[in-house]
């Protein structure tokens, strides 16, 4: 029976750029629906941008941009990520959208009117330079325990000590450093203490097997500590960027209200644009709603959000699945500890999307637990198992096809049911299972095991010796469309994992686009395929220092002032006149330029040094200059550096530019440029 399927993933806060964790989590939820896809199920799988917060409203506003302004640049930057990794969303919305404006409130009225709405008057901190109350967040004073300076109003980073804002000795606000003053407001509230709401919460998360059993025992604490649950605060008072509570004006849903319902407004955006019902896909008893979270965000997954939708009449979440976070070479990812990766670095290098898609899957699994991000096991990982294992299988089989036998398979064997191919076959139903339950490391093992037994097949029958006299002719082309027909099944059994590399194996072999259902079918007999071009390379160690952030090395306090204040990098270590003659310095023209489809830093210079020839280098200067501004200058660049290969194709120098420590303070990036005179191919010096 197809099964009908609405998956999101969390939203992200629309202030940054995706990172690593954002990345992680699309592609452990994107391999789920590729699973079901295949499966031949319906699914609707969609994200979108959280939009709202006092957060973002304040940004925007040093930003100097309207707070919409503000999230369209965020969103604008979303899709090359997406794009990048083959994540496969049919929708991607904001909740600022008018499907959410209208779901929220339509929400808070029918909680308001089933009498989970309550409301009471509550004194807050409120800036009287900014014209504002104060999240504890936006408050700062001195510890009431250790009398530490400078910690936030809800707990002290030195000891810990949990505490109101109204507590901290001296209190200010981080906005303005004005001293907040106590004022009241009226403030809206959702009775999750309701009887009725922990009776149902108690079904839903603990009895109804809707979550793992870490989060389910989570759940289970928290409906039973001492305190219970306390209704939740959700408005907030203007100014504030976000959705307007109907009937209260200069009321607004706290963000953490309008953001879960995103979910359902960008199914409702996506139903727009194709023609579909939403009301009647909401209430199909047939649809599943399942979302990946993060674990950090299961107490408003697992109780407000579930109670929310059980009492306002619309459809509960089926399953909620959380993962954990992920650390790179056993610690917190740091930019200043050289352990920060940039997704769109990744692929701006070159790093092939696949390899971090089959990394990350070999460690997920169906538990709420941390995964590592280790260079070295990701190169021992790739390379033995992508390329060691899997495509050598192609590789060995391939040429001997493409050359011996015009390219055409023979599966009149294929009938044989002693074939080692029932073997492979056989594990469909456990590879299978394994998605459906997120085991993907599990799954890539039992895979490459599979890999190792086709391997064994190989070295057993030597395909290249069997080359050697043309009377085994029917023999080798039996062997390798054997080794065929095993690749293909194990393509299919990583499609999920990699799109694009079975993509291209389906077009090689000439075949269709791979379902589940394939696993059973043969190649016909006679069977042409294509000549074979390699799937993946090697990851090279070597790439991993462009990947990871250089860490930040500590400066003297006098000099840190000096730089701090000039926004000047400080001196790298010294070296000597052997080291910078090696550098072959060039006074280049710029033919052309153009930017880089894909890429939102990489503009394309063709460059001309004098020497007859021209040079194509990628570099990052986009956000700066226009192409048409660059066409026919001068510049200098690197003219010696060994070509490298990028996403984009490749590099064959560099050009220098300058640009001022913190880039987020002096966002400006400036090609050097020479003075009239100066001629392409001249040497600097």
């Amino acid at each position: 029976m197809t099964r009908q399927l609405f998956v999101t993933t969390a939203l992200p806060y629309a202030n940054a750029a995706f990172h690593l964790g954002h990345i992680m989590e699309y592609i452990q939820a994107d391999i789920w629906v590729r699973h079901q896809r295949m499966m031949g199920n319906a699914v609707h799988f969609v994200c979108a941008d959280d939009a709202h917060g006092a957060p973002i409203m304040i940004a925007a506003e040093k930003a100097n941009l309207t707070p919409q302004q503000f999230v369209a640049q965020i969103a604008s930057g979303r899709k090359q990520y997406l794009d990048g990794f083959h994540i496969s969303f049919d929708n991607w919305h904001s909740t600022d959208g008018a499907e959410n404006h209208e779901l929220s409130q339509d929400i808070y009225r029918k909680l308001k009117a089933a009498g989970f709405i309550a409301s009471k008057v509550i004194e807050q901190f409120y800036d009287p330079v900014k014209n504002m109350f104060l999240a504890d967040r936006y408050i700062k004073g001195e510890c009431p325990k250790c009398h530490a300076k400078d910690q936030y109003g809800d707990s002290c980073e030195v000891c810990s000590a949990v505490y109101s804002p109204t507590e901290l000795i001296n209190p200010y606000s981080v906005l303005t450093g004005a001293v907040p003053v106590m004022k009241s407001s009226e403030h809206f509230f959702f009775k999750l203490s309701d009887p009725k709401c922990v009776a149902f919460l108690r079904e839903w998360a603990i009895d109804g097997n809707r979550l793992q059993s870490e989060v389910a025992n989570k759940a289970r604490e928290w409906l039973d500590g001492e305190d219970g649950l306390g209704d939740w605060d959700i408005s907030r008072d203007a100014p504030y960027f976000g959705i307007e509570i109907p009937d209260q004006p200069g009321k607004y849903f706290y963000v953490w209200l309008d953001a879960p319902v995103g979910y359902l407004a960008s199914l409702k955006n996506y139903f727009n644009k194709i023609g579909r019902d939403f009301d009647a896909f909401m209430a199909d008893p047939a649809t599943e709603q399942i979302h990946f979270i993060g674990k950090d965000i299961t107490y408003f997954h697992t109780l407000f959000w579930p109670a929310m939708l059980k009492f306002s009449g619309y459809k509960t979440p089926d399953r909620v699945y959380a993962h954990g976070f992920v650390t790179v070479s056993g610690e917190k990812m740091s930019k200043s500890r050289g352990t920060g990766i940039s997704p769109l670095k990744y692929l701006d290098i070159g790093m092939n999307p696949e390899w971090l898609r089959y990394y990350l899957a070999a460690k997920l699994n169906a538990k709420v637990e941390d995964i590592d991000f280790s260079a070295e096991d990701f190169t021992a990982r790739i390379n033995s198992d992508l390329i060691g294992k899997f495509v050598n299988i192609a590789s060995r089989a391939a040429g001997f096809i493409s050359k011996r036998f015009n390219g055409q398979v023979n599966t009149l064997w294929a009938t044989d049911t002693d074939s080692f191919l029932t073997s492979i076959r056989s594990i469909a139903p456990e590879i299978q299972a394994l998605y459906e339950g997120r085991e993907y490391g599990k799954a890539l093992r039992a895979i490459m095991e599979q890999a190792d037994i086709i391997n064994a097949y190989v070295d057993a029958n030597k395909p290249w010796i069997l080359a050697k006299d043309p009377a085994n002719d029917a023999a080798l082309q039996e062997v390798c469309s054997r080794l065929l027909e095993a690749f293909r099944i194990l393509t299919l059994y990583l499609k999920p994992v990699l799109p694009e590399v079975a993509a291209q194996v389906e077009s090689w072999l000439n075949i269709a686009p791979m379902q589940w259902s394939d696993v059973a079918t043969t190649l016909p007999n006679g069977h042409t395929i294509k000549p074979y071009q390699h799937l993946l390379t090697r990851v090279e160690p070597s790439i991993f220092e462009a990947l990871f952030d250089a860490p930040t090395a500590p400066v003297a306090e006098d000099s840190a002032e000096k730089a701090a204040s000039a926004n000047i990098e400080e001196l790298s270590a010294e070296i000597s006149i052997d080291d910078f003659t090696k550098i072959d310095l060039r006074i280049a023209k710029i033919i052309d330029c153009v930017a880089v489809e894909g890429s939102t830093k990489l503009l394309q210079l063709t460059l001309d040094i004098g020497d007859g020839r021209t040079r194509n280098v990628f570099s990052g200067i986009k956000s700066a200059y226009q192409p048409e501004q660059l066409i026919g200058k001068l510049t200098v660049m690197v003219a010696n550096l060994a070509p490298r290969k990028m996403k984009f194709g490749v590099s064959e120098g560099m050009v220098l530019a300058a640009s001022a420590s913190d880039e987020k303070a002096n966002p400006g990036l400036y090609i050097l440029e020479p003075w009239p005179g100066a001629v392409p191919g001249m040497r600097v010096s």
